[in-house]
């Protein structure tokens, strides 16, 4: 890996994370799986993701600090739940042995651990929080960002844990040259803006129309940089994010992108009563959604509404950078339990949307437009 490239982890261990001496400093990736369909192209992003987490890894060690990494075989799905090897490395032997002794270790991972066992499981961690990584760089192709893995990590223990999967290296060079105070200042101001809705409207000119409630719901703001104890960011940051309230959003959504690249026709996903109830489109990726939205109820729930922030993030066929892109607008469906939503679910996957005009709704308070196709109005 070229020097400029371990120097951009260097930049990232010192100014996004600022890590200190005797830090215990932890990066993992995941490796293509056996059986796990992959093209040419998505291999060779794949390579060099390993690459990349082992470039971390170099520089972790250069800098010296006390650092543990690992690599395993993809869960083949953002959201799953990792392995037993990685809470091991993350959180200790002993922590994970109390919570495989009681089962609770088990039913996180299978996503069935039921609210009781949550409590449970974060006094054991944080009865040994002293025992878990300090710092955390997830660089694995598959997001760990929704998972009660991070959650633990970063509510109990106080991991700064910076979520990077479908990092590509262009990335150091790009988005990652973010001002980030300048990308802070503007996310709270929407955060601001957003704060205390009822409801928020998102229209595109490709068609997109939906509404949903936000009432109880607190944005929370993903800005690059993770000082704080329990501090949680996607690397390459920027971008306003909450969990829409379950059962409420009504429209359609027309996808013009795919998390990697740009589909060859529109697909349109009918929304009701908080689901995805229908999938229309002829593009091959309509049916890989289908697919994806079949495997688990909680698939179909709309989980996610993001506002890109980073005026550096230019990239459109990679997720990770999209919902980044200052003046567009991001919504997912799947799991949303780790961010103030109440569903849990192996999946979540983000939509990219151009050109979206924003509006929320408070009682009594009409509506403010916070973005008109695509540009801020605030």
């Amino acid at each position: 890996m070229p020097d400029e490239v371990i120097e951009r982890f260097r930049k990232i261990y010192r100014a996004n994370l600022n890590v200190r001496p005797g830090e215990r400093v932890l990066v993992f990736t995941d490796t293509v799986a056996e059986g796990e369909k992959t093209d040419a192209a998505g291999l060779l992003r794949r390579k060099g993701l390993l690459k990349l987490a082992r470039a971390a890894e170099k520089a972790s060690r250069e800098l010296g600090f006390e650092t543990f990494y690992l690599e395993f075989p993809a869960l083949g799905s953002h959201g799953s739940e990792p392995g037993e090897d990685l809470w091991r490395l993350a959180f200790g032997d002993d922590t994970v042995r109390a919570l495989g002794k009681k089962g609770l270790l088990g039913r996180i991972r299978s996503k069935t651990a039921s609210k009781e066992d949550i409590r449970e499981a974060k006094e054991i961690v944080s009865a040994a929080k002293s025992s878990a990584a300090a710092v955390v760089i997830a660089l694995s192709n598959y997001s760990t960002s929704h998972t009660r893995f991070r959650d633990i990590l970063t509510s109990v223990a106080g991991a700064r844990y910076a979520s990077m999967p479908l990092f590509e290296e262009d990335m150091l060079f790009g988005s990652m040259e973010a001002d980030w105070d300048k990308v802070a200042a503007r996310s709270r101001r929407i955060a601001d803006a957003i704060d205390g809705a009822d409801s928020v409207r998102v229209t595109t000119p490709a068609g997109t129309d939906i509404t949903f409630g936000i009432s109880g719901r607190r944005p929370m703001i993903d800005t690059g940089i993770l000082h704080e104890p329990g501090s949680f960011s996607n690397l390459p940051a920027g971008e306003v994010y909450l969990a829409p309230v379950e059962g409420t959003g009504e429209g359609s959504l027309t996808l013009l992108w795919a998390p990697n690249r740009k589909l060859e026709t529109p697909v349109t996903v009918k929304v009701h009563d908080g689901m995805a109830a229908d999938v229309e489109g002829d593009e091959p990726f309509a049916r890989e959604f289908r697919e994806a939205l079949d495997r688990a109820s909680g698939n179909r729930n709309l989980a996610e509404l993001g506002i890109g922030t980073n005026d550096r993030a230019t990239k459109p066929d990679n997720v990770l950078e999209s919902e980044k892109i200052f003046g567009t607008i991001h919504l997912a469906f799947g799991d949303n339990s780790s961010f103030g939503g109440t569903v849990s679910a192996p999946f979540h996957q983000d939509f990219v949307f151009f050109s979206p005009t924003l509006r929320v709704s408070r009682s009594g308070g009409g509506d403010t437009i916070i973005m008109d196709s695509g540009r801020l109005q605030i």
